[in-house]
């Protein structure tokens, strides 16, 4: 091998390291975002709260039969239209959640014709009155571990209100 092969191969290195070098110049201005973060990392407090209870963790729910007394039944009827996908306000009719015709007085899972699930089951010496209803609509899953309702709950006291009242109006 003479002097002039041994250049080719190493201007061909040469190159092929300069085209590697331009290519990802041209890959990062495509691709990388025009503002750089000063910092990649979102810092998030957290509180040790591994000395409280579960007691003192869990919300201290209002009571919801003084505010039943100023609920507004249109607001519920409106409200109740995020429980319309799953339930029915009509006697008899199921949804993928069972009719919610009738239910305030009702025993918890006492409906023949629809499947409870277990948890739910577990719960059939409870009533469903306003303050039962009240923690369900809050929070279904703390209420009924393991129940099959995949709503999340309603934080609003006056909301969860409103749609107690609607309930009680719909079966009348």
């Amino acid at each position: 091998m003479d002097g002039f092969e041994l250049n080719k191969i190493v201007a061909a290195f040469l190159i092929a390291l300069l085209a590697a070098m331009l290519f990802s110049m041209i890959g990062d201005s495509v691709v990388a975002p025009v503002k750089r973060l000063s910092k990649n990392v979102l810092v998030i407090p957290v509180s040790d709260d591994s000395n409280k209870s579960e007691v003192t963790k869990k919300k201290v729910l209002t009571p919801i039969t003084p505010l039943l007394a100023k609920a507004n039944v249109e607001n519920g009827e409106k409200i109740f239209k995020k429980c319309v996908q799953c339930h029915s306000i009509e006697k008899g009719k199921h949804g993928i959640g069972p009719s919610l015709w009738g239910v305030v007085g009702r025993a918890v899972a006492a409906l023949g014709d629809y499947a409870y699930s277990s948890a739910l089951k577990e719960k059939t010496s409870q009533k469903w009155d306003p303050e039962t209803l009240n923690h369900f609509i809050h929070n279904p899953r703390s209420f009924a571990r393991g129940t099959k309702m995949t709503f999340i709950g309603l934080e609003n006291d006056q909301e969860r209100a409103d749609i107690i009242a609607y309930l009680q109006k719909t079966e009348n």
